[in-house]
């Protein structure tokens, strides 16, 4: 190329001819060709991009996830990822009608859910597991349930309440709940127990311990419940509740397979509830009430040589029990006022290691002829009048329990894999506890709405908006019903959860804080 320079002093280029003919020598020198240029250059781009992918410490982590009901994608959920992931759909901005499950955000943080979550799952904070926990938790508040891609939760909010840009799909949820034993759930129930006993969510004075069995329509080969005789056995899943029945309260459960009886099932749910519990030695003892199903002689010599509790258990009404009660003498009974008569004696049963225990007999009617008569067993009887007509009673409460609570998770048998239903459970039980504080602190109307209710009509009934400023997560509703009750407790949240003595910051939420405002 020749360079010439005009008067004007503006520089340009002329291009010389090419040679009509090469030089002889030209066929001797080695050129590459073009295909091996551009695959040489390709594979040394190829190395030197994004280097830091190979690093030997650094894991790769993908999870498959729902986009939309029927869109499923294969997603990276190693730490950074996640992060970039939430920070922008932060930058951006969400709207949707999910606005409500962030009322539960203060509650995890007064319960110190993500705690329990880190250690049940076993990895840190920036792991993708703990959150995709925290999912399941957020699943049974809402009560949802059914296959994962038959709802859509994406693309609302939901998935970045727990600090997940994404929406996990069943394969990787059964995956993390697989990888994780029962042993590992009850540990997590005790770790739960000992924080609600802390916050005062346990009085443990009085405890109702209940089967709950539901229908299973799985194909495996088990054993058949019948409740009486008229009705036809079905294949069941039980789980079996302690409830303290002055706070209505969960403390543990424990759940098996339909093989498992309310003799075998018992004892260890009450060695659980125990541990959490933990009863004073030098306190009364709490009383467990139980149905005439827990009446069998090697679960009452359990109870009351291996257990911190005292227990009330009524007797079968059979022919040959009645008999014996209407020959007690009448002036052997106590008149407690109109209509009620009370006695106690000692009781041994039969095969038993561990009588006598005390047999309480209540005689209800005022003429002979009326007379109508129930015994119970107990391992106590200075309370006797108290434990029969106040107590006992309030046994009642666990079927209410269930009646309101039971579409968290424990409204349908679930798979029979026992660290998977194990998991699903106990995530459900972390839900009712932060639900149960979200009651406590909204007060009427929503203290007495059940589970569905409640899940209905503020955690996915709400329309708002959430977006971030500076180092804030705000969460605006609009038009939101009974907003008057919710702004002294949710406006300026940070400032409330600091005079609580709480970090407000979000550890899953890559410590922002969180407010609300109400228009």
């Amino acid at each position: 190329m020749r360079w010439s320079v005009k008067p004007s002093a503006t520089a340009f280029s002329i291009r010389k001819p090419l040679p009509k003919s090469l030089p002889k020598n030209f066929a001797k020198v080695a050129l590459p060709s073009v295909s091996a240029v551009s695959i040489g250059s390709s594979l040394s781009l190829v190395f030197k991009k994004k280097l830091y992918q190979y690093h030997p410490q650094r894991a790769v982590q993908n999870v498959d996830t729902y986009r939309t009901k029927t869109k499923v994608q294969i997603q990276p959920a190693d730490a950074a990822s996640l992060e970039r992931g939430v920070r922008q759909l932060l930058a951006d901005k969400v709207s949707g009608d999910m606005v409500g499950l962030w009322l539960l955000v203060p509650e995890h943080l007064r319960l110190g859910t993500w705690d329990l979550l880190v250690r049940w799952s076993g990895q840190p904070t920036p792991r993708v597991e703990p959150r995709l926990a925290l999912q399941l938790v957020h699943e049974a508040a809402l009560c949802v349930t059914g296959v994962r891609q038959s709802r859509c939760l994406s693309q609302k909010g939901f998935e970045l309440l727990h600090g997940l840009p994404f929406v996990a799909t069943d394969p990787a949820i059964h995956d993390l709940l697989e990888a994780h034993t029962v042993a590992e759930a009850e540990a997590l129930q005790k770790a739960l127990g000992w924080l609600r006993r802390a916050r005062g969510h346990f009085r443990a004075e009085l405890l109702a311990i209940d089967p709950h069995r539901l229908r299973s329509y799985s194909q495996r080969l088990m054993c058949r419940y019948r409740g009486d005789e008229t009705a036809r056995p079905f294949k069941a899943a039980p789980t079996f509740f302690c409830l303290d029945v002055d706070t209505h309260q969960p403390v543990c459960f424990t759940h098996g397979s339909s093989a498992l009886s309310v003799t075998q099932a018992t004892p260890p749910l009450l060695a659980l509830a125990a541990d959490i519990l933990n009863p004073h030695p030098q306190q009364p003892r709490p009383l467990v009430m139980a149905d005439s199903e827990h009446y069998t002689t090697a679960l009452l010599d359990h109870l009351c040589q291996n257990t911190p509790f005292d227990f009330l258990v009524p007797m079968p009404e059979t022919r040959s029990l009645l008999q014996a009660l209407q020959q007690i003498p009448a002036d052997q009974f106590q008149r407690q006022w109109a209509g009620l008569a009370t006695t106690q004696r000692p009781y041994t049963l039969k095969n038993s290691q561990a009588g006598p225990f005390c047999q309480l007999i209540q005689r209800c009617g005022e003429k002979p002829q009326d007379y109508r008569y129930k015994a119970f067993l107990a391992t106590r009887s200075h309370r006797q009048v108290e434990d029969l007509t106040l107590h006992f009673p309030k046994r009642w409460h666990v079927e209410e329990f269930f009646n309101a609570h039971q579409a968290l998770g424990w409204k349908r048998a679930g798979t029979r894999n026992l660290n998977i239903r194990y998991g699903q459970m106990s995530m459900a039980l972390i839900a009712q506890a932060v639900l149960h504080q979200l009651r406590q602190r909204l007060a009427e109307p929503y203290s007495s709405w059940d589970a569905s209710h409640l899940a209905r009509a503020v955690l996915h009934g709400l329309d708002g908006d959430i977006r971030v400023e500076q180092d804030t997560i705000v969460v605006t509703f609009y038009n939101a019903p009974h907003a008057d009750q919710l702004r002294p407790h949710y406006q300026h949240l940070p400032q409330k959860l600091e005079q609580e003595q709480i970090d407000p910051r979000i550890p899953w939420l890559y410590h922002y804080k969180l407010d609300f405002r109400f228009k």
